[in-house]
């Protein structure tokens, strides 16, 4: 965790209108006071964001998020104190002191709690809601490390630095505003855990959201990527070229590439990193060894599949 003279000087930086990368659980946010709508639009400035993605924004209590939603249900309170605070965004009907800009325009706004001191810790110093959409150039690979958002932004952007993330990829947005809640982007967290909590079926849209269709971010067709182009592969025993591998199943003596871990959270954890690491490595093409799709638990398919997802983005 930052040190307290560190956190309390982030915080200050936010009240004037500043922007600060921070660490939390999934990946490194871009900080910016959420209810100064200046401030967030540096923050999709500073990103190249489109103006069309809207922005999930990071509480450190369910009082404030309550603050920052027109509607909290029954619902929203039980999937608040099973999930929060960790990788788990709620998108509700927005309350007026959210600008709009902060939800692409629309009527709903999305809002997690992260499982990360350092985060907790700065939003409490700060006071209030803050935005933190991943810490990079739009489209690209989302960072894990602060060594990463230095790579990025240099010395555009404040840096609280913490360990490496340790969840390693974005949060599972659900929508809660419809008659039946939907997971819009797939996280650790999938719907079944959801839907046990809300005692009814959740649906999984999965593929079936465009970007602009639904208030969630990531769901651009191209999206957490690599410069280097990048495929899935199945068979890598008779692969030529001049490329890379993320592999799984295993790394051959002799083949350039990274050998990926096997079991879902940690495959999860290192995948962004190891995008980066081949990414470094000047090959003309990224292949990446399809990891399976379901686990040996629920918890395990729900994580492989929001892998999955991430890949799908990065490889179009």
């Amino acid at each position: 965790m930052a040190g307290i003279d560190q956190v309390e000087m982030a915080a200050g930086f936010l009240r004037k209108g500043g922007l600060i990368a921070f660490p939390t659980e999934t990946v490194y946010g871009l900080g910016a006071d959420a209810r100064n709508e200046a401030a967030v639009a540096q923050v999709f400035a500073v990103k190249g964001r489109p103006a069309h993605n809207p922005l999930i924004v990071h509480v450190s209590s369910v009082a404030m998020a309550r603050e920052c939603a027109a509607e909290w249900g029954a619902d929203c309170e039980a999937l608040a104190e099973a999930f929060w605070p960790g990788p788990l965004t709620l998108v509700v009907k927005r309350n007026e002191s959210i600008p709009s800009i902060v939800c692409a325009g629309g009527d709903t706004v999305a809002i997690r709690m992260p499982d990360h001191p350092t985060a907790l810790a700065l939003i409490e110093r700060f006071g209030g809601p803050i935005v933190g959409p991943s810490a990079n150039r739009s489209g690209q690979v989302s960072p894990t490390t602060a060594a990463h958002v230095f790579e990025q932004f240099g010395g555009e952007v404040i840096v609280l630095a913490a360990d490496a993330c340790e969840r390693g990829i974005e949060s599972t947005v659900v929508d809660m505003t419809c008659e039946k809640a939907a997971v819009l982007r797939r996280g650790v967290i999938g719907a079944e855990q959801i839907a046990q909590v809300v005692g009814r079926a959740v649906d999984d849209l999965g593929d079936q959201i465009a970007a602009g269709q639904a208030a969630s971010p990531g769901l651009q067709e191209r999206h957490y990527a690599p410069s280097t182009p990048a495929r899935l592969v199945d068979d890598v025993t008779e692969l030529g070229g001049e490329w890379v591998l993320l592999a799984y199943s295993r790394l051959d003596a002799g083949v350039r590439g990274i050998a990926m871990p096997t079991e879902p959270d940690a495959y999860a954890r290192r995948l962004y990193a190891a995008l980066r690491e081949a990414d470094a490595m000047g090959a003309k093409e990224i292949l990446i060894e399809r990891p399976p799709q379901e686990g040996a638990t629920e918890g395990a398919s729900a994580i492989w599949r929001a892998i999955h997802d991430r890949l799908a983005r990065a490889t179009r």
